[in-house]
């Protein structure tokens, strides 16, 4: 079945030069020129993927992002920013409103249907459902879901991977260079400060105390590691 993406620009010409390229590599182009109908249109069916200009007219396509992030239906679905907008102040701000991908204009098409099919690879679920369950909290990696204490509770992409794959590793310490290649690939517009974003964003979600975590923890000058206490029922990975 093809992928849909919803690509949000609002330069006809640029906007076609997408359209074509993308379906002609077998994906379902859903184009916009404005942000108004984009977060409707996409509660009624969401897509694979959204490729999102920052600079729009009906919003602001951080805003979009950052209210695609909100949405418990649509904040699994990831989103690479397509702008003109490419000083390293704008790539955080991109980062910050939950972005996976960054790419800056001018592009080559070849570049673009490279980096929409890695981040599509990167966010495919496995094949066999996994899970894996301590004290209160469950990671489900085939519904890509964290419950915590019964509740759902909602992550973008990009936070679940890291989650998932810290908790699949515990005990053991990863630098933030390691991170980056397991959970991020070869997104370029990330740095390794970039995962101390995503870090804190998973301890907001997971720990009583995101200022004293309990789990994820920090080794100064190494990295991070993700910890199961001793008094906890022991971890079960279920496939």
């Amino acid at each position: 079945m093809s992928q849909t993406i919803f690509v949000l620009e609002d330069e006809p010409d640029i906007s076609r030069l997408i359209q074509y390229h993308l379906e002609s590599a077998g994906y379902v182009v859903r184009p916009y020129l404005a942000a108004n109908h984009v977060l409707s249109d996409a509660e009624r069916q969401p897509p694979s993927l959204f490729l999102l200009d920052i600079m729009v007219p009906g919003g602001d396509g951080l805003d979009l992002c950052r209210r695609l992030r909100q949405n418990p239906a649509l904040s699994i679905v990831p989103i690479i920013f397509l702008t003109a907008r490419a000083a390293e102040n704008d790539r955080v701000l991109g980062l910050d409103a939950g972005a996976d991908d960054y790419i800056t204009k001018p592009f080559s098409t070849r570049e673009l249907l490279a980096r929409v099919k890695a981040v599509l690879r990167r966010f495919e679920r496995p094949a066999a459902p996994s899970m894996v369950k301590f004290e209160g909290i469950e990671i489900d990696a085939g519904a890509m879901q964290l419950r915590v204490n019964g509740e759902l509770v909602t992550t973008t992409a990009t936070e679940f991977r890291l989650l998932d794959y810290l908790a699949r590793h515990p005990g053991r310490v990863f630098s933030r260079d390691h991170l980056l290649d397991a959970v991020w690939g070869d997104a370029r517009f990330v740095t390794p400060r970039s995962v101390d974003v995503y870090v804190r964003r998973i301890r907001e979600k997971i720990e009583a105390d995101a200022e004293e975590p309990r789990y994820l923890k920090t080794m100064r000058g190494a990295g991070y590691r993700f910890e199961i206490p001793k008094t906890a029922v022991a971890a079960q990975t279920v496939a």
